[in-house]
């Protein structure tokens, strides 16, 4: 009879190294991977892409056509050239509209068609009430970034607030020695109002951008936790490992099954499940919960190929490592990939480590093509072109990786082990 309390394992050096090395290393890298993407996005800030544009018509001052709306974007280029922080694009009205709809810019910085006219305006002798202001308008663009909107808006407003001084010098030397009603001299000491308005308006139930970024994260995460668990309930069936529920414990006969045929049949139970978990998701999110979604059967079909690939990814994981392959996937499609989603801190405000990882992070992928559907109107270039791609490479080199290794394992009589008698 075995006198050996179980208890007795609790003195066993190994079962705390086996279990405290990956469990600490995992939560010091989810620590540092989290923490490190958002401590210092200000400082990490690079070439954060804002719109420019002038389509100010001009005037007649003095006898001489004048452009006011051409000095003030000369001079935030100008001074923006020794300041790689920002990227400010001079375009026209059009190209800013579909770089917003596309969200390829954080925010803008638009000079109107009457402000010369408005500005000169207030060196005018003729005594007026209210003179009108010239106005600057500020855009945001909430459907690309919360956060990269906001520091856009701090970026475009400071801009705004320096060209209104420098423009008050310009025309009150341009007046001169006219004598100014007294409302215009007070105007004339910050002439310019700046409007702010959202630049890409996002439906309601939208949070504020972010409902794509969640969206996406549940897909990768259910992807993820699927595989977990056909992977456990098919080695359960083959009999190569026991189940429990409850206080029941389960074990089948062994069916002899090589590591690919094994991977598989985890493969294709994947697919199929993909399908199921797709619709649910979508059903919830949009059915139950409200969220604003367009183009459902797109949506569908992209939600079910992310959870396949996915779990593809994370079956090929835990076929070439095994128990630590889940430990993996969770740092693959979890830890690496949250922070370089660039959904709640932009790309330009991560540190490099992390913008080189955000090039193939899936959730970067799967968010941006989540983001085109469902506020860029399924446009290729916001996104989706490059989120089907980056699938089919991620799925293409799960199936690669996964049934390549597990062939190996079998070629070099690698068996699996079969589980001990009762």
């Amino acid at each position: 009879m075995n006198t050996v309390s179980p208890y007795s394992i609790l003195r066993d050096k190994r079962l705390w190294m086996v279990i405290g090395v990956p469990v600490g290393a995992l939560a010091f890298l989810f620590a540092v991977l989290y923490v490190g993407a958002n401590v210092d996005p200000g400082d990490h800030l690079h070439k954060l892409p804002i719109g420019l544009v002038n389509a100010d018509e001009g005037t007649i001052a003095g006898g001489k056509q004048v452009n006011l709306g051409a000095d003030i974007t000369s001079s935030i280029q100008a001074s923006a050239a020794g300041n790689d922080k920002f990227e400010w694009k001079l375009m026209t009205s059009d190209e800013l509209h579909d770089q917003l709809g596309q969200g390829k810019l954080y925010g803008a910085l638009v000079v109107p068609r009457d402000f010369s006219a408005s500005a000169i305006a207030l060196t005018s002798s003729v005594p007026t009430a209210y003179p009108v202001r010239p106005q600057l308008q500020v855009l945001t663009n909430a459907s690309a970034g919360s956060m990269g909107s906001s520091i856009a808006r701090t970026a475009t407003t400071a801009a705004a607030e320096i060209a209104s001084r420098n423009l008050g010098d310009q025309l009150s030397r341009t007046a001169g020695s006219t004598a100014l009603p007294d409302a215009s001299q007070v105007t004339l000491a910050d002439p310019i109002l700046v409007k702010v308005a959202d630049g890409h308006p996002l439906p309601a139930n939208s949070g504020l951008g972010l409902t794509a970024f969640y969206y996406a994260l549940a897909l990768v995460v259910c992807g993820m936790l699927a595989a977990n668990v056909i992977n456990g309930q098919v080695d359960h069936a083959l009999g190569y490992a026991h189940t429990d529920l409850g206080p029941v414990r389960s074990h089948r006969p062994r069916i002899d099954a090589t590591r690919v045929q094994a991977l598989a049949i985890n493969t294709v139970t994947m697919g199929a499940m993909s399908v199921l978990i797709g619709t649910l998701v979508l059903a919830g999110a949009v059915a139950v919960m409200g969220m604003d979604a367009s183009h459902l059967p797109l949506l569908w079909l992209f939600s079910v190929c992310t959870i396949a690939a996915t779990g593809a990814g994370a079956l090929a994981l835990l076929a070439v490592f095994g128990t630590p392959g889940m430990l993996a996937a969770a740092v693959v499609f979890v830890a690496m990939a949250v922070p370089t989603a660039g959904a709640t801190t932009p790309l330009q405000a991560l540190p490099d480590v992390y913008r080189f990882l955000a090039e193939f992070e899936p959730l970067r992928q799967v968010n941006g093509a989540i983001r085109a559907i469902l506020y860029y109107d399924a446009q290729g270039d916001a996104g989706l072109t490059r989120g089907w791609s980056m699938l089919a490479a991620g799925l293409s080199a799960a199936l690669v990786f996964g049934f390549g290794t597990t062939a190996l394992y079998d070629r070099n009589g690698l068996d699996r082990v079969p589980p001990p008698s009762a």
